[in-house]
């Protein structure tokens, strides 16, 4: 039977995160990193594909999952017949091998409970050959080893490990998870407490960290902020986007993406939340990965790559997952990477502004960046590309693609890479600027709406539009801002959030989470604040009992969908509660150094 995805938590390492279910299951998991082949994919199918449950036997009467207190390890009790079963789970901070921990106690009465681990690797279509070794059991596929070592009874059945036993009030087992290398030998020497007290200190001395008091829904804050950090791969610094693949967007259809990599998209926005929120050091590291990922080529600039930069994302099927819900195809692997999207050179410009403006130093190889990427976009901006959205179909000028290459020479000229400028160069770029700026605000408008419209000579509006404020190319105050905020909230949202496209199909896609966030800002940018905390409260409002969101809502189901959880939503989030403060503080919110 489908969980819903408000069912699953995430518990993470920095390298690799695991779903785990409200039932006790994990359900996904890559190893060693976020974009390895799955050794639990029962997310995308059932438990043919893999997954490891640690639950009481028979009948449970109700489940309660949350985290600890600014932590990521995660607490699901299940109250049975016979008492009650706490189940711990986390995935202690990489010092070596990846390691899953999972420690099942009762805390009332006495509970039997059984452990059932059927990995299958190769995205479950796999199953390992099991041996004993170093005193637990090592399953192996190919180069890929996992060793399962607990002090509970177990045993093989159906070419799963599984282990029963009961346990008195007070009482606890312990199951630890490591990966390795087939030709290795994978043993246990994990001291469990003192990784789960390590694990628990982690969190919340990361977290004591923020910079900013007096935040409206500050759990909601905190939460996403620790999501962040655990989508973040530790040792390179990038984001990824989710950490799952083919989740669909659509009930039953086939958009069906891998947002298992760093989008370049998400640039801004990351160091922007991170800065504000004084994580500098997880700013510095983002924006140097994107300085490693770029190089010195912006004319072969890609709008995502791997967590290490990489730069391959061949898209493939996975043919024998049936999908999260039925909705095939499963894919691996992206090929919206080989797109031309205008709008990421403004992203990569935006970034290096905003970490000049956090007193980040300005590298030999950022300052290069900057003069290169303002001679292609010149070249390049008046193309027509995929857009935001990453249409997979026919090229068009889009407003907010023209928009963020306009943020290219804007940025450039109001940053340092100005000032290194001859008077005559400056000139023909500012003359460029302001007509760049006068095209798209000639071409995308549409006199006949009083709205900007998703592209050059179209008729409809999309979610992306309301950007445009956010990024400095238009005030709130501006009429024309104004009337496309109107023509947005008629055609775009339903029941309090908002949807990329106007809702035509006869299954159409979920409201985009992070674009009901945006609307909240321009909102705020018109005065409407008890508008704009509706808005934030209906989102927060679909949030699992442990707070993720993921990429969209279906309004009708009242179920969330898409990749889950999503950097974007959470990082969204973070942006309109600020914005928020900023209103109550008297402050302008005008985000142009986005």
């Amino acid at each position: 039977m489908t969980v819903p995805l408000e069912d699953y938590a995430m518990i993470g390492d920095g390298e690799t995160v695991a779903l785990v279910s409200k039932t006790g299951s994990v359900d996904w998991l890559c190893l060693p990193r976020f974009d390895s082949p799955a050794c639990c994919a029962a997310l995308l199918g059932d438990e043919r594909h893999g997954f490891w449950s640690l639950a009481p036997k028979g009948e449970v009467r109700e489940t309660r999952q949350s985290y600890r207190p600014d932590t990521m390890v995660l607490d699901t009790e299940f109250r049975c017949e016979g008492g009650t079963l706490l189940v711990t789970d986390f995935m202690p901070q990489r010092e070596g091998r990846p390691i899953l921990i999972r420690i099942a106690r009762v805390t009332q009465g006495r509970v039997e409970l059984v452990s059932r681990a059927a990995f299958r690797f190769d995205y479950g279509n796999m199953p390992p050959w099991i041996v004993p070794e170093a005193g637990g059991l090592a399953m192996h596929v190919g180069p890929d080893k996992l060793a399962l070592h607990s002090k509970a009874p177990w045993e093989i059945e159906d070419n799963a490990v599984v282990s029963r036993l009961t346990l008195d009030e007070g009482e606890s087992c312990s199951f630890v998870l490591a990966y390795g290398r087939s030709n290795e030998v994978v043993g246990d020497g994990v001291d469990v407490q003192e990784a789960l007290g390590d694990t628990e200190r982690d969190g919340r001395d990361w977290i004591a960290r923020i910079a900013v008091d007096g935040l409206a829904y500050p759990d909601a804050v905190r939460r996403s902020l620790l999501t962040l950090k655990t989508l973040i791969h530790r040792p390179t610094g990038g984001l990824v986007a989710a950490p799952t693949t083919s989740l669909p967007e659509q009930a039953g259809g086939d958009m069906n993406w891998d947002y298992r990599y760093c989008w370049l998209r998400d640039a801004a926005f990351t160091l922007d939340a991170f800065v504000e929120c004084g994580f500098i050091d997880e700013a510095r590291n983002w924006r140097d990965w994107i300085l490693r990922a770029v190089a010195g080529a912006p004319d072969k600039m890609q709008i995502m790559y791997r967590v290490d930069g990489s730069r391959r994302l061949d898209e493939a099927e996975m043919s024998w997952l049936p999908g999260y819900r039925f909705a095939r195809p499963v894919r691996v692997g992206n090929a919206a990477a080989g797109q031309l999207q205008l709008d990421v050179w403004g992203e990569l410009m935006s970034a290096l502004h905003i970490a000049q403006r956090a007193g980040m130093e300005r590298t030999d190889q950022g300052r290069h960046l900057e003069h290169a990427v303002v001679d292609h976009v010149a070249e390049i901006w008046t193309k027509p590309d995929q857009g935001l959205w990453e249409s997979r179909g026919k090229p068009r000028h889009y407003v907010y693609s023209k928009a963020m290459a306009w943020v290219v020479l804007d940025r450039f000229l109001r940053g340092e890479g100005g000032d290194e400028l001859t008077d005559e160069r400056r000139s023909e770029l500012n003359a460029l600027r302001d007509r760049m700026h006068q095209t798209i605000c000639t071409e995308g408008f549409n006199e006949g709406l009083n709205s900007f419209t998703s592209f050059y000579g179209g008729s409809q509006v999309d979610a992306s539009l309301l950007l445009l404020p956010k990024i400095g190319f238009l005030s709130m105050s501006d009429p024309r801002m104004v009337g496309t905020l109107a023509a947005i909230e008629a055609q775009l949202v339903q029941d309090g959030f908002v949807h990329r496209h106007r809702m035509e199909a006869l299954v159409p896609e979920g409201a985009f989470l992070a674009c009901s966030f945006w609307l909240a800002e321009c909102l705020l940018g018109v005065g409407r604040r008890a508008d704009a905390v509706k808005t934030i409260e209906a989102v927060l409002g679909v949030a699992g009992n442990t707070g993720l969101l993921s990429e969209e809502y279906d309004t009708r189901s009242s179920r969330l969908t898409g990749n889950h959880p999503q950097a974007l939503s959470h990082l969204a989030l973070i942006q309109a509660v600020l914005a928020l403060k900023r209103f109550d503080d008297g402050e302008r919110n005008d985000n142009a150094d986005l």
